[in-house]
């Protein structure tokens, strides 16, 4: 699969005719080409999806660690609690609930909790469409690291400074990780999960990402403006054109609802 191939079937909603055969550096190799590829015809990168953070559903994916990919400015929807994401050109596409962060400044080397927290300008809830372009989701590793980090879509609900949510790193840790989010579908609730899902909460997933993305030859540092997902509290679940979807996140989080269209 080359840079070229892997974007004509991300721009189309195609799936792969076989698994990419990649290791996990070339893989990520790869992603960074498609990604000059898409600067090159003019989308813009808004900051990055942290993918696999929940530990809790490595097992049904076969996959034993995080993985990151870029978000576009094609791909990004901010909505101040409700929204409407099209599905047109996705590929098997999935819904997560998740938290975002968004960032004032680039974090110090090697940042800690407070560096980080020194570096973030807001938090709100949102939902990532992922997708595979692999049949029934079935692929190892370096294939959802070719695949764009499986990112399709992301709706960012409202933004809360993260001085109103918290004084400190150690009050937005635990905050975040004690959360909970009911995911529903149609007002039926299917299921349920929790900030520490997450590498122990958002704000570890963030630190370990920053560690990640500068150990990875070639990747782009974080930069102020920058929105980051961190990975989805529940399973990802099946989504369609026409379906209504909320999260209703306990304190101190926002709900956020989608409606998806064709």
């Amino acid at each position: 699969m080359t840079p070229n191939t892997l974007l004509d079937h991300l721009d189309q909603g195609l799936l792969w005719p076989a698994p990419s055969g990649l290791s996990l550096d070339d893989a990520y190799a790869q992603a960074l080409a498609v990604r000059r590829l898409r600067i090159a015809r003019g989308e813009q990168p808004r900051g990055y999806k942290v993918g696999f953070t929940n530990r809790s559903i490595w097992p049904r994916y076969n996959v034993f660690a995080p993985i990151w990919g870029s978000v576009w400015d094609s791909t990004l929807t901010l909505c101040e609690g409700e929204g409407s994401v099209s599905l047109a050109h996705t590929c098997q596409p999935r819904l997560e609930p998740e938290v975002v962060f968004g960032l004032k400044a680039t974090p110090a080397p090697d940042a800690t909790l407070d560096d980080l927290f020194a570096a973030i300008d807001w938090v709100a809830p949102g939902f990532e469409v992922v997708q595979s372009h692999l049949p029934d989701w079935k692929f190892v590793p370096p294939d959802t690291v070719a695949d764009g980090a499986l990112h399709a879509r992301l709706l960012v609900g409202r933004r809360t400074p993260v001085r109103e949510l918290a004084r400190s790193a150690a009050t937005l840790d635990t905050l975040l990780a004690q959360a909970r989010v009911s995911l529903l579908k149609h007002a039926r609730a299917v299921e349920e999960g929790q900030g520490s899902n997450v590498l122990d909460s958002p704000l570890r997933a963030l630190q370990h990402f920053t560690q990640t993305l500068r150990a990875c030859p070639g990747a782009p540092d974080l930069q102020a403006g920058d929105v980051i997902t961190t990975g989805t509290w529940t399973d990802a679940w099946p989504v369609a054109p026409g379906e209504h979807w909320s999260a209703r996140f306990t304190s101190p989080l926002p709900s956020l609802s989608v409606h998806f269209a064709a």
